[in-house]
């Protein structure tokens, strides 16, 4: 017999992922560089504003989002430029794109040609979930319908050409954050892929259909109530292989495998005290990590200080060596699952998965998800609502915030460069190579390019061809996106604010009363206008406050999201509006709030009070307030009322009259 000890059997980790891209296609490359050195497995992409909704960096409703949110990417050359000196081959590249999907795949596939990839040895995903677009996050293009065909175009596709391609991430991430229940979440996201796999099944031979159910993936949120987010992963692994096995008749279980990626939540990461968001983050891992039959085959990680701005390089270091930790420090990978049998998990997960069925029917009920969005919407505000409401009554504790908030300064906070700044210079320098780019390409070849794709939308023909086409001829993300918008038409999703008052009036009694009283005095009711100028499609702030504006008695104006600073001046104009709030998470707030404030003094309304909120840091507010914006609030500001309470001040003639 040996003496040596037994060494357990280790599963490999899982994909270790940062969420990353900024200011410029060559910045962004050397991040991913960098972070692929320091032990990072996989890339995920984040793209700019612009590039999400298929616009290019100098249009209008450009100004000021360049290179914010993610990197721009507006043509094969930035492509190029993002992915140089990285082999496509090797990599497993995610990218976070839902309605230019169909564009950046073709420029991704180019791009991966012109290294001399085998196209059909690529790995990696696209988003490509446009129903949650209407849900949560709002960078959506065109209707349901189009949008449906174009994410069943990509599959069919990607089962052609690229074979180990997931050609659909469903993203619960975003549901989540616009306030679903885990019930909710599990039943939103099941029957967004149910409804993609439906039309689909037209689209490919019946023989290969249950390997394309197997490449359907998910990207999903994982909260700080770590036992039920890990009860809720166990539960769509079980829901999944139900409908897999039941709807679609998929007997190979390998095809039934609930695959997914995961980020924490970044909602839940506090201004206050950020510190503490480590140890968010962390605990949030563990839901999607411990248990070995619901483990997440790919984890990105936020980084502690995105409450308060961008994060540097070394912010998103520290998240990276969480999760190197936990997989190659810790025993976690030598076991079987921890939860198998557990009595209490059992019971809950049979209970999440109880609820979920029941949303499942009811949108069943309705066509499916596609026809059920606007149900689906409200019952997302309405969630929210009653989150945001937990925490204002102290119901829900968040260290720090509501409670055991004394506390010594951070000196992770301390100093300038805390957080990091998006180069104020790289929007000019990203449209002067946009132009140089148009320059010097054969404009014919990429008329004849565009023609194609816009004689495929509206033929039928599978759009990705001429897509590929027009990537490699030259063309732009807004020239494809004007083709797509001209063939399909624009779309304007639901808001899911009512105009009617809820039922949540429960201490909002003095606040009606101060509506009333200033209503009085001006004469009518008093008018809210609420407003998200630019591209962020982040909508959640906008429609709590709007909610709780209609709810303490005011008449709100709000008409969602992807709104010009022109649009909302004569938007003020028009409704005679008593104040006008501006929520902007982008970081666009200043080139945009100084547009705004401009066109309102030009307007002659510029006695009109603005308020703004968003990720906002006090140099920012600052400024803001120089400009005359006559409040700043940012995710520290957690008490609606109080907001509520500040807005009956602003217009009260009274209070004016005493200035």
């Amino acid at each position: 017999m040996s003496d040596q000890p037994n060494t357990p059997q280790k599963d490999r980790p899982w994909l270790f992922r940062t969420y990353a891209g900024h200011s410029t296609a060559k910045a962004s490359n050397e991040l991913y560089r960098g972070n692929l050195a320091k032990g990072q497995t996989g890339l995920s992409v984040a793209f700019d504003l612009p590039t999400q909704t298929g616009y290019d960096s100098d249009h209008i409703l450009s100004k000021g989002e360049v290179g914010k949110v993610g990197v721009p990417v507006a043509h094969l050359g930035d492509m190029r430029s993002l992915f140089n000196d990285i082999p496509l081959e090797k990599m497993n590249t995610s990218m976070t794109i839902n309605a230019t999907a169909p564009w950046l795949l073709a420029l991704y596939i180019a791009a991966a040609e012109e290294q001399g990839a085998d196209i059909s040895a690529l790995q990696g995903t696209v988003q490509n979930d446009l129903i949650k677009e209407y849900l949560s996050r709002g960078t959506y293009i065109c209707p349901p319908k189009p949008s449906l065909r174009m994410i069943t175009d990509v599959a069919a596709y990607t089962r052609q050409h690229l074979p180990k391609w997931n050609p659909m991430n469903v993203c619960s991430y975003h549901l989540q954050e616009a306030g679903a229940t885990p019930e909710q979440e599990l039943a939103f996201a099941l029957a967004t892929a149910t409804a993609v796999l439906d039309d689909l099944k037209g689209k490919v031979p019946a023989e290969h259909f249950p390997a394309m159910v197997g490449r359907i993936s998910f990207f999903v949120n994982a909260g700080i109530r770590f036992v039920t987010e890990m009860c809720k992963m166990r539960a769509f692994v079980d829901l999944w292989d139900e409908i897999c096995r039941e709807r679609y008749g998929v007997e190979d279980p390998k095809f039934r495998r609930f695959r997914y990626g995961v980020q924490v939540n970044s909602l839940g990461l506090t201004e206050q005290q950020p510190e503490n968001n480590v140890y968010r983050i962390l605990i949030e891992m563990l839901a999607v990590t411990l248990s070995k039959n619901a483990r997440a085959r790919a984890v990105q990680l936020p980084a502690w200080n995105e409450a308060l701005g961008l994060p540097r390089p070394w912010d998103q270091q520290w998240s990276l060596r969480m999760q190197q930790i936990m997989a190659f420090e810790t025993d976690l990978l030598e076991y079987d699952d921890l939860f198998d049998g557990n009595p209490a998990v059992d019971r809950k997960v049979e209970a999440l998965k109880e609820g979920a069925r029941a949303e499942l029917a009811t949108i069943d009920s309705m066509g499916g998800a596609n026809e059920a969005i606007e149900y689906m919407k409200s019952r997302l505000v309405e969630a929210n609502s009653e989150r945001l409401g937990g925490i204002e009554t102290g119901d829900t504790t968040v260290v720090g915030v509501n409670k055991f908030q004394q506390h010594e300064e951070s000196p992770l906070t301390a100093g300038d460069e805390a957080i990091m700044v998006s180069d104020k210079d790289a929007e000019a320098d990203q449209i002067a190579r946009l132009d140089a780019w148009r320059a010097s390409r054969d404009n014919d070849a990429v008329e004849a390019a565009l023609a194609k794709v816009r004689l495929a939308a509206q033929d039928g023909t599978n759009i990705m061809i001429p897509t590929i086409e027009a990537a490699k001829a030259g063309a732009t993300t807004g020239e494809w996106g004007d083709v797509i918008r001209q063939a399909f038409g624009q779309y304007r999703g639901p808001t899911g604010v009512s105009r009617n008052p809820s039922n949540r009036t429960e201490g909002l009694e003095d606040i009606r009363n101060r509506v009333d009283a200033v209503s009085t005095k001006l004469g009518r009711r008093l008018k809210f206008l609420v407003g998200k100028p630019g591209l962020d499609g982040h909508s959640n702030g906008a429609e709590q406050i709007a909610a709780r504006a209609r709810d303490c008695g005011m008449d709100i104006s709000y008409e969602g999201i992807r709104l010009t600073p022109e649009e909302l001046v004569e938007a003020a104009l028009k409704d005679e509006a008593h104040v006008v709030g501006l929520s902007i998470l982008s970081g666009s707030h200043i080139p945009l709030i100084e547009d705004m404030i401009s066109r309102m003094k030009a307007a002659g309304i510029g006695h009109i009070p603005v308020v703004v909120g968003g990720i906002i840091p006090e140099d920012d507010a600052q400024r803001l307030r120089a400009m005359g914006v006559a409040k700043v609030y940012t995710p520290k500001d957690f008490e609606l009322n109080r907001i509520m309470d500040d807005l009956v001040t602003l217009v009260d003639p009274a209070g004016i009259a005493a200035e």
